[in-house]
C-alpha cells in the first residue's frame, strides 16, 4: 500500500475527494489517501508543499502557478475544476462601504501574500482600472475565520473568497456581498511535488484515474444537493447553483491557459519573468 497525504481547503470543491475516501476507492488501486485541511488556503498549501508536509495539493490555479514560478518544486498534473471561481467582494456589514468603487485605497484583508486572495485584489483592481501601486493595500487575516472577527472590527476593509462559501456569513448578518470578481481562469488544479513524480507517477496517475471517476457524475449523485447543503450550512438554492455553475475536468491546462496567467501575473508584477511551460505542467 502506497502512502501519499494531500492537501486541500475544507469547502465544497473538494467533496469528491471525501466521497472517494469514504467509499475507500483509493484504497481498491492499492493507495493509502489521507486528506489534510488547509483553511488559510493556496499561500498555507504552497509552503506546505515546500516544507514537504504533503506530496499534492488541489489549490488555486494562479497561485500555484505564481509558487512554481516563485522555486515551488512541484508541477502541475491537471485541471481539477475548469469553471472559474466566483470570488465575492465582502465587507463587514456595519461598515460605511456600499459600492466596490468605495473600496479605492482601502486595506484588502487577504490571508496570506501570495494566497487567491492576495493575486485576485490585483486581477479586481486592474478592472476597475485602479492604480495597482496606491489604491491597494492588504491587511494580513490567515483565513475566512480571520476575516469575520477582524472585518467587523475594521481590521482591513474588504475581504474577497469563494462567494458561496462565505454566504451563510452574508445570510446571518455578519458580511455584506457587495460585489463580484470571476477569476479570468480554471479555478483548482492538482498538484505535486517533483520527487513524488519521480518516485511514484504510476501511482499519482491512478489517484487521479479515481478521482475523475467520482467527478465525472458528482453534479447527478443522487441526494448531492441536500448533502452540500447540510455538511457546509448551505441554503439548498444556492447550492443548486452552485452546482449548476461549476465543471470539473480531467484534463491538463492548455497552453494558451498558461499563457494567460503567467502574461497576468507578469503584468501585475507578482513575478519577474515567465518561465517554460515544461516547468510548470507535467502530462500524463
Amino acid at each position: 500500500m502506497k502512502n501519499f497525504l494531500i492537501g486541500g481547503v475544507p469547502e465544497h470543491f473538494n467533496l469528491p475527494w471525501y466521497i472517494a475516501l469514504r467509499d475507500k476507492k483509493f484504497n481498491e488501486q492499492g493507495i493509502n489517501l489521507r486528506w489534510r485541511d488547509y483553511p488559510g488556503g493556496t499561500g498555507q498549501m504552497c509552503r506546505a508543499l515546500r516544507e514537504k508536509e504533503i506530496d499534492m495539493a488541489v489549490i488555486l490555479t494562479e497561485g500555484m502557478v505564481r509558487d512554481i514560478i516563485n522555486g515551488n518544486e512541484s508541477k502541475i498534473i491537471q485541471v481539477f475544476v475548469k469553471s472559474p471561481l466566483l470570488w465575492g467582494i465582502h465587507v463587514a456589514a456595519n461598515s460605511d462601504y456600499k459600492t466596490v468603487s468605495d473600496l479605492k485605497g482601502t486595506e484588502a484583508a487577504i490571508s496570506r501574500y501570495g494566497s487567491g486572495s492576495h493575486l485576485m485584489a490585483f486581477v479586481n483592481a486592474e478592472n476597475l482600472e485602479w492604480n495597482l501601486k496606491n489604491d491597494l493595500n492588504f491587511k494580513v487575516i490567515k483565513d475566512l475565520d480571520g476575516a469575520l472577527e477582524g472585518l467587523p472590527k475594521g481590521n482591513g476593509d474588504y475581504f474577497m473568497w469563494e462567494k458561496f462559501m462565505t454566504k451563510p456569513h452574508v445570510d446571518n448578518g455578519t458580511f455584506r456581498l457587495i460585489g463580484e470578481s470571476p477569476s479570468p481562469w480554471p479555478s483548482f488544479v492538482i498538484a505535486v511535488r517533483n520527487d513524488v513524480l519521480e518516485n511514484e507517477a504510476e501511482s499519482v496517475k491512478s489517484i487521479l484515474e479515481t478521482i475523475n471517476s467520482v467527478t465525472e457524475n458528482f453534479n447527478t449523485l443522487p441526494s448531492i444537493d441536500e448533502m452540500i447543503a447540510k455538511r457546509y450550512g448551505q441554503k439548498i438554492e444556492d447550492v443548486r447553483e452552485w452546482l449548476s455553475l461549476t465543471e470539473w475536468s480531467n484534463r491538463q491546462l492548455t497552453s494558451e491557459e498558461l499563457e494567460n496567467i503567467q502574461q497576468k501575473l507578469l503584468e501585475l508584477d507578482l513575478i519577474e519573468d515567465k518561465i517554460q511551460e515544461n516547468n510548470i505542467l507535467q502530462n500524463f
